[in-house]
């Protein structure tokens, strides 16, 4: 049913990156090859607690992250240190559209299983090659890990609490975002170079780094500084460029204000009981409350703790203003919207009976999201895959 099926996929990367990317192919109807180290598998498969367990309650040996990263694969346990492991390669590449991969520059080549190698003989091979630092410049050897490409891509520094106030300093993002972002921009490549062959027969190596991937997603933060000359520094949950856009506190907690525009500022101050506050010419515009920030958040603290986060809610809504709770984790999966729409499931599993997912938030009208199979396990799928190696 999914718009990519018939398209085969052999995927030789592991922990998140290249995972990610070829489990949104599979959702999208792509058979993917997992090929595993015997005995040892993904990396990820280790990563934990916690584990799943089993219908007794004890632990498997199927930790969440691998959990997360690796539904409607086939794994086929394949050492590639040996010849006989790179000759199964070889004839999966004959038959595969797409090669994804991330292993170090070069990593590759000592077994033959190259770009320059395999395309010779396969010119229609799309090979999607995900490093730390991409196939050239200075560091294009070296290992590249999210936490640090965080980092160095400038988004700790524009992630935490802004300086002078307790617990400032530069954050992490709570998930791998570099990563899951290269897996993003894996997949929009794939396609692109998919529509690429459909017209011309061609294959083509996609160079593909975490840290360029992470500058590329800076975003307005990056054109922040390219245009105005100055580097964004942390704000904590406010934004650069529109106030109010931030957390504040309420009677109970704190709601994520989001005032758009300045429609939705005075109908803000409508709601808080202080319309003459969209009229004063230090709020009237964006451009203005950006340059008064601190005025302007220095009047609404107060005002906002006057009411419950829900009490604000609907008052807000009710205005078309844009604001919502903080949510832990927890209360994401029991949101009524994040339930209608379908976001957590449950796939059959061989070991646990099921294994829950978060859903592919795409929507297809006409060729639905398909959900091949829980994330695999190790080497599941080495002998029906050889086998049909053989009859081909």
């Amino acid at each position: 049913m999914g718009p990519l099926k018939g398209i085969r996929v052999l995927d030789l990367s592991r922990i998140l990156a290249g995972p990610w990317a070829t489990q949104l192919l599979a959702d999208y109807g792509a058979t993917i090859w997992k090929i595993e180290r015997p005995e040892v598998g993904d990396d990820t498969r280790h990563w934990g607690p916690p584990f799943l367990k089993d219908p007794q309650g004890i632990d498997t040996a199927e930790s969440a992250y691998y959990l997360s990263t690796n539904r409607g694969k086939q794994s086929i346990a394949v050492d590639i240190t040996t010849e006989s492991g790179q000759a199964i390669i070889r004839k999966l590449v004959a038959r595969a559209d797409i090669l994804v991969e991330n292993f170090k520059v070069g990593g590759l080549e000592k077994y033959g299983l190259d770009y320059a190698t395999l395309s010779a003989e396969h010119p229609g091979l799309i090979y999607c090659s995900i490093t730390g630092f991409g196939q050239t410049g200075p560091d294009a050897g070296l290992a590249g890990y999210d936490a640090m490409v965080q980092a160095r891509g400038g988004l700790m520094s524009i992630t935490g609490e802004r300086d002078g106030l307790p617990g400032a300093g530069p954050q992490k993002v709570g998930v791998a975002v570099a990563d899951l972002m290269a897996g993003m921009y894996a997949v929009s490549a794939i396609l692109a170079a998919l529509h690429h062959r459909e017209k011309s027969g061609e294959g083509q190596q996609i160079d593909l780094g975490l840290l360029d991937t992470q500058v590329a997603w800076l975003a307005n933060q990056g054109m922040n500084y390219l245009i105005g000359g100055e580097a964004p520094v942390r704000q904590g949950t406010a934004h650069p460029n529109i106030v109010p856009y931030q957390a504040l506190p309420t009677g109970d907690g704190f709601l994520m204000l989001a005032v758009g525009n300045d429609r939705q500022f005075a109908a803000c101050c409508k709601v808080l009981g202080q319309p003459e506050l969209a009229q004063d010419p230090r709020f009237v515009t964006n451009r203005q409350r950006v340059k008064y920030r601190e005025q302007l958040i220095l009047l609404l603290e107060p005002l906002f703790r006057q009411k419950t986060t829900t009490e604000w809610r609907a008052l807000m809504a009710a205005e078309q203003v844009p604001c919502g709770p903080i949510n832990s984790i927890d209360q994401v999966f029991r949101d009524p919207q994040v339930l209608s729409r379908g976001m957590r499931l449950d796939l059959p599993h061989p070991v646990a009976g099921h294994v829950p997912q978060v859903a592919n938030p795409v929507k297809f009208s006409r060729t639905p999201v398909e959900y091949q199979g829980a994330p695999p396990l190790l080497g599941a799928d080495t002998e029906t895959v050889l086998n049909w190696l053989l009859e081909e």
